[in-house]
């Protein structure tokens, strides 16, 4: 009988300047339109929450969220193409929550493609609504993709 590899460890930590260069790379090779290194930077200048899931020592995905006036907004998630469906990007999601309810944000909100159903499919099962259209928002082959506008309650309002 073949028993099932062990999955290596992964740890979740905080973004340094020396991890955007493979956040780059990971970000060209999962998008056809990537956020440039320079926008990775100003996140980490700008404050925001900017963490990196380590596996084996390197970075295999990554988040940035903002959070602002009881109100958070993840930014970007993405998981190196290689490791997709192992359940990484669910980590770094739930970290990011962990992270919003720690600042007492009432509501996360984000935008994703509704043709990402991955990404659809992943915030469905963690609680996340559609409660808004952005027309034309993300940048396409064909001109311009509409943005599904997300959002999850954190703290109930009394």
């Amino acid at each position: 009988m073949i028993s099932p590899r062990p999955t290596p460890p992964v740890a979740i930590r905080d973004m340094q300047h020396d991890d955007l260069a493979m956040v780059s790379d990971i970000e060209r090779r999962s998008y056809e339109f990537p956020w440039s290194h320079g926008v990775f930077r100003d996140c980490l200048l700008a404050g925001y929450q900017s963490i990196v899931l380590m596996r084996d020592n390197r970075v295999a995905g990554y988040g940035i969220l903002s959070i602002a006036a009881g109100e958070a907004h993840i930014l970007n998630l993405c998981i190196e193409p290689e490791f997709r469906s192992m359940g990484y990007g669910e980590r770094l999601l739930d970290d990011m929550l962990a992270r919003s309810r720690l600042a007492s944000v009432r509501e996360i909100l984000l935008e994703v493609r509704p043709s990402n159903t991955m990404a659809l499919a992943l915030y469905r099962k963690k609680g996340f609504y559609q409660v808004a259209k952005r027309p034309a928002y993300y940048q396409s082959h064909e001109g311009r993709e509409d943005a599904a506008v997300l959002a999850k309650k954190l703290v109930i309002d009394d």
